[in-house]
């Protein structure tokens, strides 16, 4: 137990994480869901509290688009309602702001292509960070139009 204390007291960890490491630790069957059980009524672990800090911590460092972010929630087996709380962490200005920079920064560094593939490169390199097709849309004719002028 004091493993696992010191396992979620080190960052944020979600359920998932933290029932590999029981059975890393040779805890099997109910024994995993007690001391699962134990851990939240002790607040070492909250779904919530996760979803929130990697949500908000993947998208202020990593720079990661919505998208991203919630398919790698979902994938750590987040509850729906702890995926929406996380996601609301996200600043819709900080996050415009963001794509703007990322668009303009990639465009910029693909100068000797043809226009048309610069744009495509731009568009797949913000896909695979996980921002939205309208926005990045949106985004690269506001680049486009700036460097017209």
């Amino acid at each position: 137990m004091q493993k696992l204390r010191q396992y979620c007291a080190y960052q944020e960890r979600c359920h998932q994480e933290t029932k590999y490491k029981c059975l890393e630790l040779g805890l099997r069957g109910p024994e995993v869901e007690e001391a699962l059980a134990e851990l939240i009524a002790d607040n070492f672990l909250n779904e919530e509290r996760f979803a929130k800090a990697f949500a908000g911590g993947k998208f202020r460092i990593k720079q990661w688009g919505r998208k991203k972010i919630l398919m790698e929630l979902k994938q750590k087996q987040v509850s729906a309602y702890c995926i929406k709380k996380g996601m609301e962490e996200i600043d819709a200005d900080d996050y415009a702001v963001v794509l703007l920079k990322l668009v303009e920064k990639k465009y910029l560094s693909l100068k000797g292509e043809q226009p048309i593939k610069r744009k495509y490169k731009t568009v797949q390199y913000l896909l695979q960070r996980g921002f939205e097709t309208e926005l990045i849309n949106d985004a690269l004719e506001q680049i486009a139009k700036n460097e017209a002028e």
